[in-house]
């Protein structure tokens, strides 16, 4: 988010309330009082107001040194979404004996506007990129994760993506529309996509979507930073974490927490 204040200021209660939340990301975890009203366009009044409101609700929290931080009810709210409570859920057991094997950072995506948003990630011992968090958004068109996505999206959505510039990450990034529509026939075509040092360089990955009554809820990604050549060995456990969540998805269909037990169906 930009730290310049937006043109229009928000005018309803909820809307500056939204505005204050909204001013904290992965670079600016711990906000002081006047960086929040800058970032959120808010006049220095009006965000000591709403502030002290969203800490009493527990939204936000207040360290020692009087900085601001998102709080512990925003976190508990979190995982009740579908994402959470549903998918990442289901798709850890899969995830946890896929990372076992590869040994390799093991990554759970899904598409979100015009890009992929990590909502799970089990690392290898080898540092990832910040980009690579959970919660972090990453390109359709230059990953494996991205592109097993975008491969098994609606037509109307990939021609869209595909119409749009294609950012260039590394010099191995995948610009070309058309090079890339053959890309992702193929990928259609095998069921699973590869990447080489498209986003970072020294990276690896492929990946698999999730189907689900033949659209894709998810995708699986492996994804190795020291230029391991060998993934392919792993496409077997691969595909058979991406069926079996998409088994265990349609088994579980109207039941909110699938791991939970003694909870009602929706």
């Amino acid at each position: 988010m930009s730290s310049e204040s937006p043109s229009s200021p928000p005018k309803s209660v909820t809307a500056r309330a939204l505005a204050v939340l909204a001013a904290f990301d992965v670079e600016h975890p711990r906000l002081t009082l006047s960086q929040l009203a800058r970032r959120s366009g808010l006049p220095v009044a009006t965000v000591y107001r709403l502030a002290g409101e969203l800490e009493d609700g527990r939204f936000l929290e207040r360290d020692d040194a009087g900085r601001y931080g998102l709080g512990v009810r925003l976190w508990e709210m979190g995982v009740l979404t579908p994402v959470h409570g549903r998918l990442r859920e289901t798709a850890l057991p899969f995830l946890l004996n896929l990372q076992y094997e590869c040994r390799e950072t093991v990554q759970l995506a899904v598409c979100d506007g015009t890009a992929a948003i990590y909502i799970e990630k089990l690392t290898s011992e080898v540092s990832v990129p910040v980009e690579n968090r959970i919660g972090g958004r990453i390109p359709l068109h230059a990953t494996g994760i991205g592109k097993a996505l975008l491969a098994f999206s609606p037509e109307a959505f990939t021609e869209a993506i595909l119409a749009m510039p294609l950012k260039r990450y590394t010099p191995d990034t995948v610009t070309d529309r058309r090079t890339l529509s053959r890309q992702l026939t193929q990928i259609r075509q095998q069921g699973h996509a590869r990447t080489r040092q498209e986003y970072h360089l020294g990276s690896t990955s492929i990946a698999a979507p999730v189907l689900v009554g033949g659209t894709a809820k998810a995708a699986i990604g492996i994804v190795s930073y020291t230029m391991r050549e060998d993934l392919d060995r792993y496409l077997p456990s691969l595909l058979q974490a991406t069926k079996g969540l998409a088994r265990r998805l349609e088994e579980t269909a109207g039941t909110a927490y699938p791991s939970l037990s003694g909870l009602d169906r929706d």
